[in-house]
């Protein structure tokens, strides 16, 4: 019965995939998912509250191999590594992704990507920072500013490719840091 269930949802997602390649996410309705896929509506809702919610299944089902990945990287080349797969995949799905970015407001996808990041940026600065230094302020900070930074790349018409973004990151994390210590020092 699960395959049945996985089948069903991946139909949904690839529809729903393929109507976004011609038509804005806030034009497309479940109906038209539907017939694409020759899927009825219950089975739709029995699956999906609404479209938002197959949209962030979509991102979900991708990108839980990333989240798996992300407690296994031990060292700072491993991590880049695996941000440049993440920007890999984004660049890869960017018409998709440049879609559901623009929708805004209650079951927003932004905001279920924040939710998402948040825990995982949350370990990792409490790993850096200790306990005490990670607080909501300090995760929020660097929560929004990933986010955003990531998002201002691939909602960008002619989009860097994902080497030379992470490259830049990694400058300015890098000199960035070097700068800081310096300063600090005199």
């Amino acid at each position: 019965m699960m395959a049945d269930s996985n089948i069903t949802k991946r139909a949904l997602a690839q529809a729903l995939q393929e109507l976004m390649e011609e038509v804005p996410f806030d034009k497309i309705n479940v109906t038209q998912i539907c017939e694409k896929c020759g899927i009825n509506r219950k089975s739709f809702y029995y699956h999906f509250k609404d479209k938002y919610d197959l949209a962030n299944w979509i991102f979900d089902t991708e990108f839980i191999s990333f989240s798996l990945a992300f407690s296994d990287v031990t060292n700072f080349d491993e991590r880049l590594d695996l941000l440049n797969d993440i920007c890999d995949y984004f660049y890869r799905n960017r018409i998709f992704y440049r879609k559901v970015l623009k929708i805004k407001g209650q079951n927003s996808f932004s905001e279920h990507l924040r939710e998402y990041c948040r825990p995982l940026l949350s370990l990792r600065l409490t790993y850096l920072f200790g306990k005490d230094a990670a607080d909501d302020f300090t995760i929020n900070f660097f929560t929004d500013a990933a986010l955003c930074c990531m998002e201002r790349w691939i909602m960008e018409k002619d989009c860097m490719p994902p080497d030379q973004f992470v490259a830049k990151l990694k400058g300015l994390i890098l000199n960035g840091a070097d700068a800081v210590h310096r300063e600090v020092k005199q």
